[in-house]
């Protein structure tokens, strides 16, 4: 499953590879599968230093993250923590920051998410210190839809449970949110939806500010953006793969 992973049966057979092709990955442990995740989303801009958490709840409930001490670019498959379903440590030599309780709290309120990402992010991070939702300018920005809701409620770091805990009550069922002053929020059903929506996100936000610093433009229309998005169920065919790729060719060690 892991080179079509989380694509529906439907779409696997559509696209499948004709004989003789090669896997478009070699087969992955789920937490081999977090810390190419980590080292994808550290490209793409979300790499604020050692903040930030990727939360991957598994079916038997349990929790994977990466570690409080490593950086999302140095991370390895044997680096991923394993939690209960209240974010205590199983399983793992590292720890994990007192802010994910964010995460498990978002875990909690949503049966339906199962990855949660959080982080400084350098495009989403600017709209997010502005108090602003970018526009959308164009078909990759209008991937995941229009709406952006923003909370702007910021009464501290998530450390505080009562803080995280209305973030997450604040978020309701979007799939996404920038928090004002202080980053952004992704969640997603698994981590190729997630990931569309992060690499979506970080895109329409750079795209936007890009527009602004050049004198302004024309934004898409909400109708268009519906009509030309991607229905992001299953994320966008291949791109995870691809991004993975990017990863092993890099460093091949990150699925030890």
């Amino acid at each position: 499953m892991s080179k079509y992973m989380g694509l529906d049966q439907a779409m696997m057979e559509r696209y499948a590879p004709r004989p003789g092709r090669k896997a478009l990955l070699p087969e992955l442990s789920e937490q081999a599968k977090v810390a190419l995740m980590c080292r994808m989303l550290f490209r793409e801009g979300w790499n604020e230093h050692i903040a930030g958490h990727i939360t991957y709840r598994l079916a038997n409930g349990n929790i994977l993250t990466n570690p409080w001490e490593l950086a999302w670019d140095e991370l390895t498959a044997s680096d991923i923590v394993t939690l209960d379903h209240q974010g205590n440590v199983i399983e793992g030599e590292w720890n994990v920051t007192p802010a994910i309780g964010l995460h498990i709290q978002l875990h909690a309120l949503r049966p339906d998410t199962n990855v949660v990402i959080h982080n400084h992010a350098h495009w989403s991070g600017i709209w997010a210190n502005m108090q602003r939702v970018p526009p959308v300018y164009d078909q990759t920005g209008a991937h995941c839809g229009v709406d952006l809701p923003l909370y702007d409620e910021y009464a501290g770091t998530f450390e505080n449970e009562a803080t995280s805990l209305s973030a997450a009550e604040a978020l309701g069922d979007s799939k996404w949110a920038l928090l004002a002053n202080h980053g952004a929020l992704v969640v997603g059903k698994d981590l190729r939806q997630a990931h569309l929506r992060v690499i979506t996100l970080e895109w329409r936000c750079k795209r936007a500010y890009e527009v602004e610093l050049a004198g302004g433009g024309v934004p898409l229309d909400d109708a268009v953006v519906e009509k030309i998005g991607i229905t992001d169920a299953n994320g966008f065919p291949f791109c995870w793969e691809a991004m993975a790729r990017r990863e092993l060719r890099a460093d091949p060690s990150i699925i030890e």
